[in-house]
């Protein structure tokens, strides 16, 4: 019964209950000071949480990689006959390139097997086209030659084959470069429908590269590259700038240029691709009027030499059966 006097005493109750106000109020007044507020230790586990990612996504490319060529890891693996002679002979050191990997990048060959690869054909090509050309003019043509113009044939055929790979690296490029470039202004209304329509840069860019794959292979490669980089790389303007570099174009280069300081400045990124979109139309434009108007111009040798002489033909043809047969009758 004393408990329950206790416990029903009005003074009891009211004392209790200001001691838990009390409590409360002191609880919420020192929670900020009590409150683990350490940035330091909440960018950790934002990294950490970004390295699972990152580590989930390798898995998967792997695998998936994996799956289509038997491939069990995402970096190039150089071994082999190529890099064995390369190494031997420090091919990459006697023919020192400073551009190579540049060069390499531009035609769509990345990692270290393909600078192995071209630093052996580049050793190799030279000789090869001298013993070409000198086995065909000592063994089934010589032409006449003496002995000292054969030298200077192989001499030249010799000079040939040293900058053969460079030229032939030269051409892929100009090929994927000009693949690209026609089909890169559609690909920017594409990317300035996505980012308008609330899309990230990087979602954007994926599903623009998804998307243009059918016209262009090339440029969808390099979006997919940019994506990977954009995720990857530890600066984004370094994704941008491997990009206008991989692809040497100036439209391209200006659109990344443009996109960097859109990121940096928080310009607005829709009127950029606005802008550079109808720029790198104008190029398009511009680069095919300069294609016509070059076109007469190339034109006159072939005419003087088909067009002409069947039209004299034709023209000239009947008179002279005519006065064949006058002067046969005479």
């Amino acid at each position: 019964m004393g408990i329950v006097a206790t416990l029903t005493n009005p003074s009891n109750i009211l004392t209790a209950f200001i001691a838990l106000v009390t409590f409360a109020t002191i609880i919420t007044l020192a929670s900020p000071a009590l409150r683990d507020n350490n940035l330091e230790g909440r960018l950790k586990s934002v990294a950490n949480r970004r390295e699972e990612l990152r580590r989930r996504a390798r898995q998967n490319i792997a695998q998936r990689g994996g799956a289509t060529s038997g491939a069990s890891t995402l970096r190039h693996q150089d071994e082999g006959l190529y890099k064995n002679v390369v190494e031997r002979l420090q091919l990459s050191r006697l023919l020192e390139d400073p551009k190579v990997v540049e060069n390499l990048a531009q035609a769509g060959f990345r990692g270290p097997r393909p600078v192995s690869t071209f630093y052996f054909f580049r050793f190799v090509a030279p000789f090869v086209f001298a013993a070409v050309v000198g086995l065909y003019l000592n063994v089934v043509n010589d032409f006449g030659l003496l002995p000292i113009q054969k030298l200077c044939a192989c001499m030249a055929a010799l000079v040939l084959g040293y900058y053969a790979p460079n030229v032939y690296i030269s051409n892929i490029a100009q090929k994927r470069r000009e693949s690209i470039v026609a089909a890169f202004p559609d690909s920017l209304d594409l990317l300035l429908i996505c980012v308008e329509s609330g899309m990230s840069i990087e979602a954007a860019i994926q599903k623009v590269g998804a998307e243009v794959g059918s016209s262009s292979m090339e440029l969808a490669e390099e979006m997919s590259l940019l994506t990977a980089e954009l995720s990857y790389l530890p600066d984004r303007r370094l994704a941008y700038e491997n990009f206008a570099r991989r692809t040497n174009h100036p439209g391209i280069k200006s659109v990344a240029t443009a996109m960097i300081q859109a990121e940096r400045y928080g310009t607005p990124l829709g009127a950029a691709l606005r802008v550079m979109a109808k720029e790198n139309r104008d190029l398009r434009l511009s680069a095919a009027e300069k294609k016509a108007a070059a076109l007469p111009a190339q034109l006159t040798v072939p005419m003087i030499l088909f067009f002409l002489p069947v039209l004299f033909v034709m023209i000239l043809g009947p008179a002279v059966m005519r006065v064949q047969d006058i002067v046969g009758k005479h």
